[in-house]
Parts: structure tokens; sequence; C-alpha cells
């Protein structure tokens, strides 16, 4: 970043955004994804996945299933209290989450778990390696797969775009394999580190009704553990019509 010229009224709220982005720079801990040669039709398919412009609501089958929705999204709005105080960008946050996992064929609670990890919830957050937003994607993909405008990647809903479509991509390279598809994420595959902290943070968002917590840290919800430690399925395109394979090929 350019050091900052001198301190004219005017330039004060370019000084406070900066000292902002400073700020959030030395506290966000990514690593650096990898850029990596892309197949023409799978850089197509990311790049549908990128650009399709379906609303973020969600739809349900049932009111069942949206009450329980609806519950979900009040205890995980509880949690988050601590780290984002102004409801409506707590509750704004956690739909986007909902919605973008969702999408991707991911459990809503590893997306809070990875973004937990990687950001600690600051949209604004910077890496040493100039990873950015809420999921600490590197510049490049918006370079390969969007439009390339990586002022994008500090907007609530494109970072999360962008994010659990990479993951999903790594998690369908790796065959499934969420130990190596979260280490492709981070530039650390093979490493232990960066996984085990991802796992440990999704432990503490998983939900059920019958959960007991305790106000304030997710940490100390009684939470438990995700049904598959290591391995989710391959994303099948026929039961989820929001994957980068049937954005591709509709037919």
């Amino acid at each position: 970043m350019r050091a900052l010229r001198l301190f004219t009224p005017r330039r004060w709220p370019a000084l406070a955004g900066g000292l902002l982005l400073a700020a959030a720079a030395a506290t966000a801990h990514a690593g650096a994804q990898k850029e990596e040669a892309l197949a023409d039709s799978v850089r197509g398919a990311l790049a549908a996945a990128i650009a399709d412009g379906r609303p973020v609501r969600p739809a349900f089958a049932s009111g069942g299933e949206r009450l329980g929705y609806l519950k979900w999204l009040g205890e995980m709005s509880r949690r988050l209290e601590s780290r984002i105080p102004e409801p409506q960008i707590r509750v704004e946050l956690i739909e986007t989450v909902y919605y973008e996992a969702k999408r991707a064929g991911l459990e809503p609670s590893l997306v809070l778990g990875l973004v937990q990890v990687e950001s600690g919830f600051r949209k604004y957050a910077i890496s040493s390696a100039d990873a950015r937003g809420l999921m600490q994607v590197m510049p490049f993909w918006v370079r390969t797969i969007g439009d390339g405008d990586v002022r994008k990647l500090f907007h609530l809903q494109s970072n999360l775009r962008y994010g659990c479509t990479i993951l999903r991509h790594y998690l369908d390279r790796e065959n499934g394999d969420l130990f190596l598809a979260l280490g492709r994420y981070n530039g650390s595959r093979g490493r232990p580190e960066y996984p085990n902290a991802v796992l440990g943070a999704w432990k503490r968002w998983q939900y059920s009704e019958s959960t007991v917590t305790i106000a304030g840290d997710p940490g100390a919800a009684t939470v438990p553990a995700p049904a598959a430690s290591r391995r989710l399925p391959p994303e099948s395109p026929a039961r989820n019509p929001f994957s980068p394979q049937r954005l591709a090929n509709p037919s």
C-alpha cells in the first residue's frame, strides 16, 4: 500500500479507510492459494458460476423447512453477536453464507468455520499474501474467472461467491477429500495445520435444535462433530442445479 500523504481535512476519509485496511492486513492469517492453469471447460464453468445472478434469498419446499432455517439463522446470529454487534450486518452475512454455501453444495457451518479462520469475520481483511475479504480470496481469481475488478472481493456476496465456488472446485478436484481441498484453498496442501483449524472451527458452528449454547463465543457451544471430518462427496450436478457443471451445461 502506498504511503499516506498528509492530513488535510479532505484526506481524513481516505486516511481512515487506509488505516482500517492496514489493521485488517495485520490480522488476516490466510495463506496463498496457488494460481494454476485451468482447462477451458473448467474456467468456463467457474466463470458461469461466479456470474450467475439469481436472487440471494433461498427458496424452501415447505413451511417446516423455512421454520428450521429461521431457527438456525437466529442461533447463528446469537453466536456471532460478540464479533459483529450490528444486527442487520450480522444477519445479512449469515443469510448470504447460507445461500452461497448451499448453492455450491457446501455446509454453511463449514463456510462459517472457514471464514472464522481466514478473516475472523472481517470484511476488509487483507493478508500478507494479498488475499482479500471474508474468505481471503486471491486477486488472480477475479482476473481468471471474473471481470477483473478486484474491488469486488470486499463486497459481501461477491467474496462469498468466489470463496465457495473455489472451495467446491478444490473439493471436486480432490474427489471429496476435505483435508486436501482445504490445503489447496490455503496454499498449504499436505500440511495439517490449516485443515485442522478449519475443521475445529466447523465444529463450533454446528447446530441442532437440541443444542445448548452459551451466549457470545461460538467456541463455548456444545456441538456435535461434523458427520464427515475429512471427506465430502464430489458434487453431483444432477443434485445441485447451481453447480458450475450444470451452469456450463444446462441441458
